[in-house]
């Protein structure tokens, strides 16, 4: 491939990321400030993102790109951060034999997306989304977005928000069938977002997919611009059904020790967090995804 079309993907799928952050971040804080007066937290101040630039050197120390935080601490979103980061650089030689193509040139460029939400109301699931750009001798997508029910009689997959994300990722996928099965996407979610430890899931799944690359890159990107479409319209829906319904104290409990389990997950199994941290990323930005308030009782 040449480097004026590889150059251009690059500028394209990081122009769209960036994009949907900002789209995303819009549709978060309206949420904020629609919160119904009688609902719990409405007395206090909406929340509003606050951006912060960061910057990263490689293994070598050479300067490798960076990224920008987007955190929210509001009324509705009890902890919420949106960001996005392109990097580049050389893989560590340890790290090399993980990453397609990266055996034959350590060299990679990499750009993408990464939001966590966790809310204030039990009653509100929890959410990671993310989708991303990679590129070394070889490019491709990844990504996908699950749900997480912080209450038990919420976690089903007959629960009214489960069939609703469900439906939303299935919309996304389907509507690229040629690159994207959703079964086989559904799956590896269920799969990957799995608490061997515990021998249950992180929450009701959504869908996972990595190393995506069909030989038709605008189809791949287009479907990745589907999951990202697809996330931004489903979930303040779903926050917004919930988020001016009571709870009490043994319900907070109940998603205090449900958050320990988004911990346990993060840094035991997460690949985006290995990535991150071993290839030099932000640190705050990687952890920014872990819970602000968490029990294991």
């Amino acid at each position: 491939m040449d480097t004026s079309t590889i150059d251009a993907r690059k500028s394209g799928a990081r122009a769209w990321f960036e994009n949907l952050r900002d789209e995303i971040c819009a549709a978060f804080e309206a949420v904020e400030d629609a919160l119904p007066a009688n609902a719990p937290y409405a007395d206090r101040p909406a929340g509003r993102f606050v951006r912060t630039p960061w910057n990263r050197t490689d293994h070598t120390g050479t300067p490798g790109g960076g990224g920008v935080m987007s955190m929210m601490h509001g009324r509705v979103f009890e902890k919420v951060g949106v960001h996005c980061s392109t990097v580049h650089g050389e893989f560590a030689p340890e790290f090399r034999k993980d990453i397609p193509g990266a055996a034959d040139d350590p060299r990679f460029w990499a750009s993408g997306i990464s939001l966590i939400a966790h809310m204030h109301n039990p009653h509100v699931p929890a959410v990671h989304m993310n989708t991303r750009f990679v590129v070394t001798t070889k490019a491709w997508f990844g990504g996908g977005a699950d749900l997480t029910p912080v209450l038990d009689r919420r976690r089903t997959q007959t629960d009214p928000d489960t069939l609703a994300f469900h439906a939303a990722m299935k919309s996304a996928c389907d509507a690229h069938a040629a690159v994207a099965p959703y079964d086989k996407f559904k799956t590896w979610c269920d799969e990957y977002f799995f608490l061997k430890h515990r021998n249950e899931m992180r929450g009701i799944g959504g869908i996972f997919y990595d190393y995506l690359d069909t030989g038709d890159w605008d189809a791949d990107f287009a479907f990745t611009q589907a999951v990202g479409g697809a996330f931004r319209n489903i979930y303040p829906e779903l926050v917004r059904k919930n988020f001016a319904t009571p709870w009490g104290e043994a319900e907070r409990e109940e998603q205090l020790v449900r958050r320990g389990r988004y911990v346990e997950f993060n840094l035991l199994y997460d690949r985006g967090t290995i990535f991150g941290l071993r290839t030099g990323g932000n640190v705050e930005s990687i952890l920014s995804s872990m819970p602000p308030v968490v029990k294991w009782p």
